[in-house]
């Protein structure tokens, strides 16, 4: 069955982001990605549109442009390393239902798909900051009236196809662990995936839906076996 996708995508300047958009991309079944962004990344593509938008706290502006979508890959995250509660919840949680709000309203038969994290405190009550506010972000998206939402956390991700974390850390410590990851992956293969595998499965699970709203890394692995 064939299917004609149309996909809102938010955080194509991040590691996670620039790997879905590659899937997306090359799907056949995607007809066009919109990526909305707060400044210009330079990708070009001919099935690719990219909206400049400053303000992710108030899509109002911008709504004739968000209609007529079947899902929302919302990939745009922040490490919460250094930053208070409140400034980490205006970007995780702020940023995020402001998107999905107006997106359910303008299209209430999306799907809308929110890359989480692995250890999210779904209790909101938890002691871990970035864990309380990831889990109240999503009961919030669970709570919107889309056709279906799921909540992907994945656990450690190798990003491949030269893409890399904007993160310096991060780069290095990828670096460092690339010989290594054939064989993490072959002692935990439920637990490690790549940009690649999460596109897909993200893609598949927007197509064929999923018996669970929050897949944990050992569901986002199965989904498009490696």
């Amino acid at each position: 069955m064939m299917y004609d996708m149309n996909i809102v995508l938010f955080g194509t300047s991040g590691m996670i982001g620039q790997g879905v958009l590659r899937e997306c991309l090359l799907d056949p079944d995607v007809n066009r990605v919109l990526s909305i962004v707060r400044k210009p990344t330079g990708q070009r593509h001919e099935k690719m549109r990219e909206l400049v938008h400053d303000d992710f706290l108030d899509f109002s502006g911008v709504e004739a442009e968000l209609q007529g979508f079947y899902a929302c890959f919302f990939c745009l995250g922040v490490t919460s390393a250094g930053m208070t509660e409140e400034a980490y919840e205006r970007v995780t949680y702020g940023f995020t239902l402001a998107a999905a709000q107006t997106l359910v309203k303008l299209n209430p038969g999306m799907t809308f798909i929110y890359v989480s994290g692995s250890g999210t405190d779904s209790t909101e009550k938890g002691r871990t900051m970035w864990a309380r506010v990831k889990g109240r972000t999503e009961n919030a998206l669970l709570a919107l009236p889309f056709k279906a939402a799921y909540m992907f956390r994945p656990g450690f991700i190798q990003p491949l196809h030269g893409i890399q974390s904007r993160t310096k850390v991060y780069r290095v410590f990828y670096v460092v662990l690339g010989p290594l990851f054939p064989a993490l992956r072959a002692i935990f293969p439920r637990t490690i995936t790549t940009t690649e595998q999460l596109g897909r499965a993200m893609l598949a699970v927007a197509r064929d839906g999923y018996p669970k709203q929050v897949l944990e890394a050992r569901d986002i692995t199965g989904v498009v076996p490696s």
